[in-house]
Parts: C-alpha cells; structure tokens; sequence
C-alpha cells in the first residue's frame, strides 16, 4: 500500500496534468470556431436569462379530440349506410352525439360506432339516451392519459423548436400535470422565442366546400375559417383532414421563382404523399385548403393530381416569417396551445452579481479549510490542501468535459464536496496520529494510518452517492444540478484522498525517511 511504482506515479500525474488542461478553456477565449473548446455553461441565476412558465390548454386537447371523434362517426355512419342528424359535440362533458335518421336505425349506428377504432383501450363508451340520442363519451382515464401525454410530446417540440434557435443550454422541464418550464440563459428578450413557442403550428389539407359560400350556417362537417391575410374573408371548409401535416418531413424556407417573394417549401413522407396524390387526383378543379392553426392561408385550385409529395406555401412572408414557418413545421405541431402565465428576465448584473458571490464563499470556504489543515496537521495538512486543490481542479475539469451547466446550487455542491474532501483527509490523519501515539514506526504508523482509514472512506462515500443518485434520478432543475457536482465530487474525493495525497506522504517519506512524523 505504500510502495508507488514508476507507472502509478506517472498515471496519477497525468491525471492531473490532465485536469489542468481541461480547465484552461475555462480561463480563455476559443481561438476559432473550428477548435474543439469544452468549457462549463452557465446557468440562469448566474448568467442572466429569461425564465417562462407555459401551461397546455387542455381544454384543447379534449376538444381537438372531440372533433376527430365526431368526423369518425361521420364516416363511420355513412359508411355502413347509416344516416343521422344534428352532430353536436360537449367539451365540458366530453361528449359526441347525434339523433339517429329513424328510430328503427339506432342498433345499425350503435354496432357502427362500437366498431370505431380507439386510440387506447376503453377510450369511449357509446349508448343511447332516453330521448332517443346516442352519445360518444370520452372515459376520464383516457383522456387523462391523452393529457399527460400531449404534455410530454409539447416538452419535446419545446426543445426542438428551441434548439433550431441556436440557444445554449436551455433548460425545459415538466411542472405539475400541465405546465412547462422553461429556462433560456444568456436571452434576456425572449419575444422570438415566446411566438415560436405560442405557435400551435399544426397544419392541415381541407377541401374547400365551394358550396355553402356565403351561407352563415354552413352545415354539418362544415367550418367557416378565416384567410390568414384577411380575417374578415372566412371560407367554408370540410371539417374532415384529407393530408395531414404531421407527415411532413422536412420544411424550408425559399423564393418563389415565379413571383420572387419568400415562401416555404415542404416535403412529404410516403404516407403522406400518398395521401396528397390521392386527394388531388380525386378533386381537380376543386379549392384545396391550407389550414394553420384554424386559419387559412392558402386555398389553391388543383389543376392536376400533385404525385411528388412536394408543395410550397406562399403568402406575403418576409425571410423571418418564411423561416420560422419552416423551422415551426420541421418541429412538430404542438398537440394544444401553450400560454405564458409567467415571465421572468434576469439580467446580466443580477448574474454577475450571483457569481461573484458565489466565488467569494468559494474562496473564503477553501481557504478556511487550508488555514485549518495546515495549522492542525502541519506537513501532512499541506499535502491534504494540494489535494484538495487538484480535487477542485478536477471537479471543473470534468464539468467542462461533459460541457455541464454551472449554477448555484452546483457551486454550493463543490463547497460541500471540498468539505467532505477534508473529512476524509482528516479521518487518515487522525488515524496515523493514534499509531503514532502507540509507539510504532513512522512507516508502519503511515500504512496503519491509511489501511484502517480507507475502508471507511470507502464506505461513508459509497452511502453519499447513492444518496445523491437518487436525488438526480428523482429531482429537477437545481436538485440535479447539486446532486450531480456531488457525484463527480465524491470519485474526485475518493482519487485525490486515496492516490494523490498518499503519493505525496510516500514520496516525501521515501525521500527524507524521518524518525518522527510531522502530524
């Protein structure tokens, strides 16, 4: 245990050398965009930044399901040859219903419904009133689990539609049953950023029922939609999705070749430009409708059946509109909309502030412990702080590895790690100090001192990072940030106590071979 090979010698100063040159990143500007330069992110509290708390309508969410479940029965209805009449849909109730065209006809439309697919098991329950109706009713359990997961997919088109923004380090996470956090450092004007994340950006193909123009009630499976570029002018489009735009696969941003202005140019997946040749080739000569968001932004006449699974959206964009367009479709559509219920922006002296306070408790902390080994351990203390250093350094050194986001929670983990560091330095002081006390030789007081030191070392370590697993595995946000420092703290720990600081002792013992030890 304490003989150090030539090996083991150079391997732990590598490591640290190591360590340091990891660091220096920290320290310097990156020399050009071509080098790879990892350096420690900074988070919100210390950076500045803008914070946003966005909820998921689920009203929404049970409406938008209600109105696919109505255009269901529709087809389901007609396709088994069944008629019906005044198609109604509750939210507040989650309900669909409609009245049978004959009475004699309500078991035929009872079977075609209850043979209507659904998207999880028991998602509805189809029975006929007193009054005759027949009602569609949404299950609470499934539409609970539609909402947890249109929050779960809202998380993930969050970040995509934030990482095509070019922002570092945002931070989004899960609130509650229906709320998204989201952290954005270093952004302290987020209107860019609060309109793409705003934009439900769900796109859809309608037929455009040329016959009920100029009606104000146009009919069942009929809406009256605005133009986007003119509110005032609603068309009547078919409430049934002919292509849908979750097939796209990609989106771009172009120039029109024939009008020079900015449109945006998208591309099918197989499913979806089979749909789109289907449809097209059905209705020539027909207005096809291009809906975003409930509203109308194109409604071209098909003039021949469109096979490549390409079209282009134009519409008096500009090259900001026509790129975040693009980026909002390559993205996703959002299952439901998403509000701002609360914003806040840190500036950049509210963060320079917060790091300047937490490197003067750094500090003042690391130099308490130095102060305090030196005077109590004399030699033997002086390598427990060169340890301690290298136990610093290396903590940073792994964080810029792994390009991790430095907050204040994880500056008060590296306090904490540098003072669980110094319990275990002391732990093999004081040891060595009772075999002393024993009369025995100094190299059998420094070998005793370590073998019966280790073992508890090992142990107190092992429990604190199980604790601190749990912590990141079950916490959010700043819990993970603090529990992750101390996890790359506590294997700096166990390196630098067990190899570092022996290396020193064993190196200086071998050198000067003293009759007495200096603690």
């Amino acid at each position: 245990m304490m003989y150090y090979s030539r090996l083991k010698l150079a391997s732990v100063v590598a490591v640290c050398l190591l360590g340091v040159l990891l660091c220096l990143p920290n320290a310097m500007r990156q020399p050009a965009p071509s080098v790879p330069w990892r350096q420690i992110h900074l988070g919100l509290d210390l950076r500045g930044g803008s914070y946003l708390l966005m909820q998921v309508d689920m009203n929404s969410v049970t409406a938008d399901r209600l109105r696919t479940l109505a255009d269901g029965t529709r087809q389901a209805l007609l396709g088994a040859g069944q008629g019906y009449r005044d198609v109604a849909t509750d939210a507040h109730a989650g309900t669909v219903t409609f009245t049978p065209r004959a009475p004699s006809e309500a078991e035929a439309d009872l079977k075609a419904l209850r043979a209507m697919p659904m998207a999880v098991a028991n998602e509805f329950a189809v029975a006929q009133r007193p009054d005759g109706s027949i009602a569609i009713t949404l299950s609470p359990e499934a539409m609970r689990l539609r909402a947890s997961d249109a929050v779960t997919q809202s998380i993930e088109i969050v970040r995509r539609r934030i990482d095509a923004t070019g922002a570092v380090d945002p931070e989004i996470t899960r609130q509650g049953d229906d709320r998204i956090v989201v952290e954005l450092p270093g952004i302290s004007d987020p209107e860019r950023v609060k309109h793409l994340l705003g934009t439900t950006a769900k796109m859809t193909f309608h037929m455009v029922q040329d016959s009920a123009l100029g009606s104000a009630i146009p009919g069942p499976g009929i809406s009256l939609l605005p133009m986007m570029n003119a509110p005032d002018q609603k068309l009547p489009i078919a409430d049934h999705v002919d292509v849908d735009g979750s097939d796209l696969t990609n989106a771009s941003a172009a120039i029109d070749q024939q009008t020079g202005e900015w449109a945006v140019d998208f591309t099918f997946d197989s499913v979806g430009a089979r749909a789109f040749a289907t449809t097209t080739q059905a209705n020539v000569g027909r207005r096809f409708a291009i809906v975003l968001d409930n509203k109308v932004v194109q409604a071209p006449v098909i003039r021949s059946a469109i096979t490549g699974g390409n079209g282009q959206i134009s519409g008096g964009f500009d090259a900001q509109s026509a790129t975040d367009l693009a980026l909002l479709l390559r993205a996703g559509a959002l299952p439901a909309p998403l509000s701002v219920i609360e914003q806040r922006s840190i500036g950049p002296s509210l963060g320079a502030d917060s790091i300047r306070a937490g490197m003067i408790s750094l500090g003042v902390g690391f130099a308490l412990v130095i102060a305090f080994m030196a005077l109590f351990y004399g030699r033997f203390g002086w390598y427990a702080n060169v340890a301690l250093l290298a136990n610093l350094v290396l903590m940073v050194a792994i964080l810029s590895l792994f390009q991790a986001t430095l907050t204040l929670p994880g500056m008060a983990g590296m306090l904490l790690t540098l003072g669980m560091a110094v319990d275990a330095n002391i732990l093999i002081n004081e040891r060595i100090r009772e075999e002393v006390a024993r009369n025995r030789t100094p190299l059998a007081a420094m070998q005793a001192g370590f073998e019966r030191a280790t073992s508890t070392i090992l142990d107190s370590n092992a429990t604190a990072l199980l604790a601190h697993i749990m912590l990141f595995a079950f916490g959010t946000g700043p819990v993970q940030n603090f529990a992750l420092t101390i996890m790359i703290g506590i294997v700096t720990t166990l390196f630098t106590t067990l190899l570092l600081s022996r290396m020193l002792m064993v190196r200086w013992y071998a050198r000067t071979r003293p009759t007495v030890l200096p603690v």
